[in-house]
């Protein structure tokens, strides 16, 4: 009987043919149809608004165009291995941010933010491409845990010695420069956070008490990360940055529940957070007008005061239908002063209605959904945490500004990622996608079998 032998090719598949695609062409190919979208809405605006194509139209698809290369070469060069989707999104998020700031621009002539919003999108990349070439590997951070942490705690204290904007001491205002560091203290925050949880899970999710269903950790163990974070909400709320306070403990509660896999501390999370909001609605008039006008949206517009931010912003919604009204021909500018920061969302719900919002929305759960997925393959614990903790901002951060413009919660006073004004929050968000492709570079080289970083 002849044995039929199978080729050991066929049967055992080469080596190269199991390597990882780095798919940097796949990248490239995103980012210029990123770039081109955003060109596209950039003329979509002067059309609309003149009948012709804005004159500067070339220069900032050129400018887009370049930072976004120069991003991409620092990928290929330093991190290959990266996740292909991350920087396209970032670079789409980005580019119809400055659109819409653009847009908005048109309405009020003596308050232009879009070119000064350019140049902190270049710095933005610039941090990016910095840390891409750096920080060849993102363990390197947790050596330098508690002096994140003290950084952090540093800068959010400093704004208190400046004069309040709006109600909040949350600015660093010298000259025409402003700053607003707690945005810089998160990502550090997590950091440390990252560190201390990966050193302690063992610790924190199997030594300390039975209390009913919750095992809580020793003081020794736990005491430490929550003297931090009470210590950073409370700076917080004595500047009136409530909603930073919020983020900080969801991403606290999150990478809690991240490092020691109990979901009661999901629970206790919800518990202390609502608490903590009736509490702090009771003491702060600021706040619990907020919440007033969250319940009673059109109150003010009935008593004949005319409508308030949140009910505009609902009318926005609702003129914009499925399909907007089109790039340069809604009036969200009618929302008022925060327009281009905190209700930028209502502009893009009105001029690209239903369906464009939901296509920013599933932009942002793609950026978050590629974090977590970072954090889920990438081998140390400390990784793991800071990937998932960085995504958890951003899934936070959309959240709580989508949900207080559209009514759902009330409003907390971020800026919506990528899209709204604020050079430190652009800054910011940049640095934490560099982050995530430094994860993701370790996690996928680690998956295709090269040699450990």
């Amino acid at each position: 009987m002849t044995q039929v032998k199978t080729p050991v090719a066929a049967a055992v598949p080469s080596a190269s043919a199991d390597r990882l695609d780095r798919r940097r062409g796949v990248e490239l190919s995103l980012i210029v149809l990123a770039v081109l979208l955003s060109v596209c809405g950039y003329c979509a605006v002067g059309l609309a608004r003149n009948g012709s194509l804005p004159p500067g139209a070339a220069g900032y698809g050129a400018g887009l165009g370049g930072l976004a290369l120069g991003a991409h070469l620092a990928v290929r060069l330093c991190a290959p291995y990266a996740d292909p989707l991350l920087l396209p999104i970032a670079v789409l998020l980005n580019g119809l941010g400055l659109v819409l700031i653009y847009r908005l621009d048109l309405e009020t002539p003596g308050d232009v933010a879009a070119p000064a919003q350019l140049v902190w999108s270049t710095l933005g990349v610039g941090l990016f491409i910095l840390v891409v070439l750096v920080l060849r590997d993102h363990r390197w951070l947790q050596r330098y845990a508690y002096v994140c942490v003290a950084t952090a705690l540093a800068l959010l204290t400093l704004p208190i010695l400046f004069p309040a904007v709006n109600g909040a001491r949350i600015w660093i205002r010298l000259g025409g420069f402003s700053l607003q560091p707690g945005e810089f203290a998160k990502v550090l925050l997590a950091v440390f956070f990252a560190a201390y949880l990966a050193a302690n899970r063992s610790a924190l999710a199997f030594t300390g008490r039975q209390v009913w269903r919750l095992q809580l950790p020793t003081g020794r163990v736990l005491g430490p990360v929550v003297t931090i974070w009470l210590l950073s909400v409370v700076v917080l709320v004595l500047e009136r940055d409530l909603g930073t306070s919020l983020l900080f403990f969801g991403l606290f509660v999150v990478m809690l529940y991240v490092a020691t896999g109990r979901t009661g501390w999901i629970a206790v999370g919800l518990l202390l957070a609502a608490a903590g909001a009736v509490a702090v609605g009771w003491l702060e008039p600021h706040v619990r007008g907020r919440f007033a006008e969250w319940l009673h949206p059109f109150a003010s517009f009935e008593a004949g005061h005319g409508p308030g931010q949140v009910a505009q912003s609902l009318f926005s919604f609702a003129a914009g239908g499925v399909t907007g009204t089109g790039l340069g021909l809604g009036h969200s500018i009618l929302v008022g002063f925060a327009v281009k920061s905190d209700f930028i969302l209502a502009t893009a719900g009105e001029e690209l209605g239903l369906a464009g919002l939901s296509a920013v929305f599933l932009l942002y759960a793609l950026l978050v959904q590629r974090g977590f997925r970072a954090g889920l393959a990438v081998r140390d614990p400390f990784g793991r945490l800071l990937a998932i903790g960085l995504a958890s901002l951003v899934a936070l951060q959309v959240f709580v500004i989508a949900g207080g413009v559209t009514g759902l919660i009330p409003l907390t006073g971020l800026a919506m990622p990528f899209l709204a004004q604020g050079g430190s929050s652009v800054v910011t968000n940049w640095a934490i996608v560099a982050l995530l492709i430094r994860v993701s570079h370790v996690a996928r080289r680690e998956y295709d079998g090269s040699v450990a970083p």
